[in-house]
């Protein structure tokens, strides 16, 4: 584990399990039907702990990016450049993330995105790049 790994107790375990088996998960609340991320054992919208994990369909559109040439935390500064991201969610929630495979030139707000996973460390990480095709 590194310094950079996230704390995964009983709580947020479902997640990353989800995320190394390739799938993202979000947070549901029954009270007020609304989507959050990210993930909280209590609804930010209406209060109610009446929340469940739910598999989310993995499709996004860019809200904003940053282009990141130079970074001073070691498990960063040997990947520069990358996208730093906001997304969001085809359910409702953005989510901070990376963009991966886009050349800079290519991004454009409001283009569609789709999950991806990338192994870090003991952990497995949602990033967002191009739809695949279907051909």
């Amino acid at each position: 584990m590194t310094a950079a790994d996230p704390d995964i107790d009983a709580f947020t375990r479902p997640y990353w399990d989800a995320a190394a088996e390739g799938h993202l998960l979000l947070r549901h609340c029954v009270a007020c039907d609304r989507t959050h991320h990210y993930p909280r054992e209590f609804c930010p919208h209406c209060w109610s702990e009446d929340v469940r994990w739910e598999r989310a369909s993995g499709r996004a559109t860019l809200y904003t990016w940053s282009v990141v040439h130079r970074n001073d935390l070691p498990l960063f500064g040997e990947r520069v450049p990358y996208v730093a991201a906001v997304v969001d969610l085809a359910e409702g929630p953005r989510m901070m993330t990376e963009v991966v495979g886009v050349p800079e030139g290519d991004l454009r707000i409001g283009m569609e995105l789709e999950v991806a996973f990338r192994a870090e460390g003991e952990v497995t990480v949602p990033v967002f790049g191009r739809p695949r095709s279907d051909g």
